[in-house]
């Protein structure tokens, strides 16, 4: 019961969707424009840096309040590992924000969600790692799409070794089921991102910085 009661708390959280009402805001439905996307390179894309600022940090600050909210409502009166019922969290935020009932299920792609639901975790390993990942993919390659799915996949792997080795404390079936529930949400970022991999491997993908118009 409590799972299901913190996913449908992440998803209330997921369904607040900063760069659809920073463009309702200015009279733009962000998803009419560029790749069609709610999410924060699109955003950024269409609006500007300010907008992209402003949608990322409000993405990725509701899956890390939902996580915390979580953290410290069930960390004294639950048996089940608090780690586990935040995944579940940080699950239902990136499933809100990717697929807002209110929006037709037409959101964003959910990599700034899952930065803050790495960061809502509360163990700095995890965070820093990810944060490494995504900037040097990014400086080196200069794909925001690439960096994105680099550290969705990193998240996926070192959580994997860390929960193997004892590194986060979680045993038995909540190990295995926090590392399924990572899965998902690595897996959904690969999903959101399809049309990007086919760029990527055709070789057309917009680089950071690139004019519209190449």
């Amino acid at each position: 019961m409590e799972r299901v009661i913190c996913l449908i708390i992440g998803y209330a959280f997921g369904l607040f969707q900063t760069g659809y009402i920073y463009g309702k805001l200015n009279h733009v439905d962000i998803r009419d424009y560029g790749s069609g996307n709610a999410g924060t390179t699109n955003t950024m894309r269409v609006l500007g840096k300010k907008a992209g600022i402003i949608t990322y940090l409000g993405d990725a600050l509701k899956a890390l309040f939902a996580l915390l909210i979580v953290y410290f409502v069930f960390r004294n009166n639950t048996k089940e590992a608090i780690m586990v019922l935040q995944l579940y969290t940080g699950l239902g935020v990136i499933l809100g924000h990717n697929f807002p009932f209110y929006m037709g299920f037409r959101g964003g792609k959910g990599i700034a969600a899952t930065s803050g639901v790495v960061c809502g975790l509360l163990d700095y390993r995890l965070l820093l790692l990810a944060l490494f990942t995504f900037v040097i993919v990014l400086l080196v390659s200069k794909y925001v799409s690439l960096a994105s799915l680099c550290m969705a996949a990193g998240f996926f792997i070192e959580f994997t070794v860390f929960a193997m080795t004892g590194i986060i404390n979680l045993k038995g079936t909540d190990r295995i089921e926090g590392i399924i529930i990572v899965f998902i949400i690595c897996a959904l970022a690969f999903i959101k991102h399809r049309t990007n991999i086919q760029r990527l491997i055709a070789g057309n993908e917009r680089r950071i910085g690139q004019p519209k118009d190449i």
